[in-house]
């Protein structure tokens, strides 16, 4: 027989979390690895598979026995969980979407679909002992956009290029920000950065650095994270540029009277990962 390798696993659990004031709501996906279950693809043998049904009910249960605060934490939890309930599991991994409900109240949440936090991790276990192998976490989904405070100039030019030079210009980019640990235990330990201050990190780059293009932007914002959080290895970046075009004749208006319109649909890629 040719070598197989297998895994099996449910998809988009909705688990929401109501802890007094405070909602841990996120669709949590896991993943099941491990050579045990080859018999059920070659041989029609069940007789070791956990049903894709029990694993949501473990993860309900497990999720509702939760008393943490963070994604990381409670996918650690479910991971541990259920290695130590089904030794036939070599290994798992698990991943959580947040869905993303805005706090208005001490009882009112507001649902805003966009950006939201995701985070990833594998687990295995040997002979009985659980290890934490990987994990990466971001926030995705940005949609960001400054009026003023973004040049783009300089740059390569041939007869195929129209694209004028502008010294500033509103600043429009969707954007993806990932992260890494150098010490895998970070984060679920004490060491873990949380979410809110790498966004706040972010935002607050974007809206005071004036950068040159949108690959000096992001790696202003990568070295200030690095260097901001020593816990973090990798800080990666995927942006889109969606920057809105002049108005025909808008262009010699007063300095804080402009007018734009959407671009051209095809949209510019930028991608950087920073390790350190």
């Amino acid at each position: 027989m040719t070598d197989a390798r297998i895994s099996y696993g449910k998809l988009s659990v909705p688990v929401h979390l109501v802890r007094g004031e405070r909602l841990l709501a996120a669709d949590v996906s896991m993943e099941v690895l491990g050579q045990s279950f080859l018999p059920a693809y070659t041989e029609g043998d069940n007789s070791a598979v956990v049903a894709t049904d029990t694993m949501k009910n473990v993860i309900l249960r497990r999720a509702h026995e939760y008393d943490g605060a963070t994604l990381d934490g409670l996918l650690y939890d479910l991971g541990r969980g259920f290695l130590a309930t089904y030794p036939e599991m070599e290994g798992l991994r698990l991943w959580a979407v947040q869905q993303p409900w805005i706090a208005e109240t001490g009882r009112l949440f507001r649902r805003v679909d966009g950006d939201h936090d995701v985070v990833e991790l594998e687990l295995s276990q040997t002979g009985g002992e659980i290890a934490l192998v990987d994990h990466r976490a971001g926030h995705l989904g940005l949609r960001l956009l400054k009026t003023t405070g973004s040049a783009f100039t300089k740059f390569a030019r041939d007869d195929d290029t129209t694209l004028p030079e502008r010294g500033d210009r509103p600043l429009f980019i969707h954007l993806d920000v990932r992260w890494r640990y150098g010490n895998i235990a970070d984060a679920i330990g004490e060491d873990r950065v949380p979410s809110e201050e790498i966004l706040a990190l972010v935002l607050s780059t974007f809206d005071a650095f004036v950068s040159e293009s949108i690959q000096h932007l992001v790696h202003e914002m990568g070295t200030r994270l690095l260097a901001a959080f020593p816990a973090l290895s990798q800080v990666s970046f995927r942006g889109e540029n969606h920057t809105y075009d002049p108005v025909p004749g808008a262009e010699d208006a007063e300095p804080l009277s402009k007018t734009y319109t959407s671009a051209f649909p095809a949209y510019g890629l930028i991608t950087l990962a920073l390790d350190r």
